[in-house]
């Protein structure tokens, strides 16, 4: 017979769920959520958990702690220690949301608020569509540099990287869940707005990582939808509208002055010379951002390209250059390891729909995208998306838990 819960313990738990869902709105909110969570699980003297990811995630944190005392300007990288914190979203939600009944409503939950902000998404591209007009500008050189739809978040990869973890997850719900029936049309719709958004979004990252991503969760889904999936990207691009078409086409070629293609290999290339010249401990948190210009290859025209030269827009170059290879690839360690896991933890499960393979897919799903999209952008230094990566984490390991309450 299942134990009653303490007040405190049930506190924590309600303060971690609304920690977990807040974050697609605020995350001042989601934060001090968190602290709450943390501060009711001490008090309520439940035993507290990490995933068995611990070895590497202690050793990612611990190579930016010895990146930081060896770098020239240690106070600089304070921020990344605060961010630290963050990580304590990791802690609650395993230790407190131990019912694969809860887990699916706050996976609803992220659903039903990525469909709202979707639709508010969606409010703010045809108020960018109207200020293009009205100023007698071409829309896609308005739009694609610096005026694109962010939802409720201050950036536009903010917005789209949230938008594709609650996509994704509401994907894996539909197709590996257990079938409801009632309120199906509901989460379908919600599905459509956020697939929306995120084409209007014009993240291109977003479209390729959500792409792989997607065609995992079809390929174990119905597989015949897999080879279909060229033909609909054929037509979506056919029937996109023009300013669409023209942002798919900057893939491979770009406009000059509009599109970051240029911008990012010259992060690249300068990554590279930090990481030649400082492969172990990297130049230190912050240290990619502070000293970026003294490390642009000479070969470069100046002025550079426009674009945002704060990061190297790749996770694999920036960790490495920042925190130094070893670091990097702890990180790396991480990522395949919660891959490697969740995937060992599908083949352990007996036919059929259930919470654990929805949680499990949509937890393989999420990483896949991440690690694509981290090819392009440091998503992994975003707080926002960093604080939902590891709630999709936490619960897929919660999956694997013999103990926690199957719904």
């Amino acid at each position: 017979m299942k134990q009653p819960q303490s007040f405190p313990l049930r506190l924590a738990q309600w303060l971690t769920f609304g920690s977990a869902a807040a974050i697609l709105l605020s995350i001042a909110i989601s934060q001090i959520l968190l602290a709450l969570a943390v501060a009711a699980l001490l008090i309520s003297g439940e035993k507290l958990r990490l995933p068995p990811i611990k070895l590497p995630l202690l050793l990612f944190l611990l190579g930016t702690v010895i990146s930081l005392a060896f770098s020239a300007d240690p106070a600089a990288g304070l921020p990344q220690i605060r961010k630290f914190f963050v990580f304590l979203e990791l802690l609650v939600v395993f230790s407190t949301l131990r019912d694969t009944v809860l887990i699916r409503r706050l996976m609803l939950s992220w659903a039903a608020i990525g469909g709202l902000i979707a639709v508010r998404g969606l409010v703010q591209f045809a108020g960018k569509v109207r200020e293009a007009h009205e100023l007698g500008r071409n829309f896609y050189d308005y739009y694609a540099p610096a005026e694109r739809l962010t939802g409720f978040m201050s950036h536009w990869m903010t917005f789209s990287g949230q938008e594709m973890f609650a996509l994704l997850m509401l994907a894996s719900f539909l197709f590996f869940a257990p079938a409801t029936i009632e309120r199906r049309w509901v989460w379908l719709l919600c599905a459509g707005l956020m697939s929306l958004a995120l084409l209007l979004g014009f993240t291109r990252s977003i479209w390729l990582a959500t792409a792989v991503a997607g065609v995992y969760l079809c390929w174990f889904f119905r597989r015949w939808l897999v080879p279909l999936t060229p033909v609909a990207l054929v037509l979506l691009f056919l029937l996109s509208p023009a300013a669409v078409r023209e942002r798919i086409t900057s893939l491979t070629k770009p406009k000059q002055g509009v599109d970051s293609n240029e911008f990012r290999v010259v992060t690249w290339r300068t990554g590279v010379r930090m990481i030649e010249q400082h492969p172990l401990l990297g130049l230190g948190p912050e240290g990619v951002k502070l000293h970026f210009a003294e490390y642009v290859p000479a070969d470069i025209p100046r002025p550079l390209p426009s674009g945002w030269y704060g990061h190297l827009h790749n996770i694999y170059l920036h960790y490495a250059a920042e925190r130094g290879i070893p670091t990097m690839l702890v990180l790396m360690w991480l990522l395949l390891e919660i891959l490697f896991d969740f995937w060992r933890g599908l083949g352990a499960l007996p036919p059929g729909r259930s919470n654990r393979r929805f949680l499990l897919h949509g937890g393989i799903a999420v990483v896949l995208a991440t690690m694509v999209a981290g090819f392009f952008e440091l998503n992994l230094g975003d707080s926002e998306v960093l604080t939902m990566f590891l709630v999709v984490v936490a619960c897929g390991y919660l999956a694997l838990e013999k103990d926690v309450v199957v719904g």
